[in-house]
């Protein structure tokens, strides 16, 4: 059992442009590497890091699906997405290239000890 609290990491911004994407995935690869239960909620723009057909950022930046899609082996399974960001961005879940799930952000921050914003 790890002595980390457990971390919810909410994504709010797009993969492309910024780093702020990059920069949760790594804080989240850390946590978890050290034991720490670790989630990701996707909000905002951020549900475009979900997205399948992300195009490469501005200076040949890579995309964070690649690593999205490999939390699972650094036993990072929860992942949860805010439906209404979704629908304001005019996107269904089945565009997603993975299956999150929904949740209201007010019951995550209750479940988890820490939370960061990105």
């Amino acid at each position: 059992m790890s002595s980390l609290p457990s971390l919810l990491i909410i994504v709010r911004h797009a993969p492309q442009g910024t780093r702020w994407v990059a920069e949760a995935l790594d804080v989240a690869l850390l946590n978890a590497s050290f034991g720490g239960e670790t989630a990701l909620y996707f909000c905002d723009d951020g549900v475009t890091a979900l997205l399948d057909d992300q195009a490469r950022g501005a200076l040949d930046q890579k995309g964070t699906l690649n690593t999205i899609k490999a939390l699972e082996m650094y036993d990072i399974e929860a992942l949860y997405i805010d439906p209404e960001s979704l629908d304001e961005r005019g996107l269904q879940a089945q565009e997603l290239a993975l299956q999150v799930s929904p949740a209201p952000l007010a019951s995550l921050l209750n479940r988890y000890q820490r939370s960061l914003m990105f």
